[in-house]
């Protein structure tokens, strides 16, 4: 392991706690969209990441990369897959990795993580461009006090029971869809 991908598995093991292998998985997705002639070249915190689990490697992604919620530029889509999708808002470049290698029964964790480390990023990964587009920029939303807790919710997560502006944690939700 050459001293730079060193560098970043430190960090992002002192970030997330400990080495395992789903923090692998972000590792080597990270050093996917680094070799990536466009993405690579993104400054830090530029990128966006729309991440189809919450697994380990997005702390991966997390810390090496600046995605975050915070920002708006990490945006979970929960899928359960070991996969995801980076963008340059400016060039409009993506790229969407998605993990192909699996874990046999009998290979032990330990020999699992090793496996993730030394194998090359094109057996473990699959790369293609996402299904759908960049989400929009973040906005800033006015904060309304919801009529039943009082508490301030943001517009877009409002909605209307019985005539009253209520937060998601209040409204009773109704379906007939099963």
């Amino acid at each position: 392991m050459d001293q730079l991908a060193l560098d970043r598995r430190n960090r992002a093991v002192t970030f997330h706690g400990h080495l395992c292998p789903g923090l692998v998985i972000g590792l080597r997705a990270v050093e996917a969209v680094m070799a990536h002639p466009v993405l690579g070249q993104i400054d830090y915190g530029k990128l966006v990441c729309i991440t189809e689990n919450d697994a380990c490697g997005v702390d991966a992604i997390q810390c090496l990369l600046g995605c975050s919620a915070g920002k708006g530029n990490l945006v979970a889509r929960p899928r359960g897959k070991h996969a995801y999708s980076f963008f340059d808002r400016d060039s409009g470049t993506a790229l969407r990795v998605s993990l192909r290698a699996s874990k046999h029964e009998q290979t032990s964790r330990e020999e699992w993580q090793q496996i993730l480390m030394d194998m090359p990023l094109d057996k473990m990964f699959s790369a293609s461009a996402p299904s759908y587009e960049v989400p929009e920029s973040p906005r800033i939303f006015a904060s309304i006090p919801c009529e039943i807790c009082g508490e301030g919710v943001a517009e877009p997560m409002l909605r209307f029971e019985n005539g009253k502006k209520v937060c998601l944690d209040c409204h009773h939700h109704y379906s007939r869809r099963w």
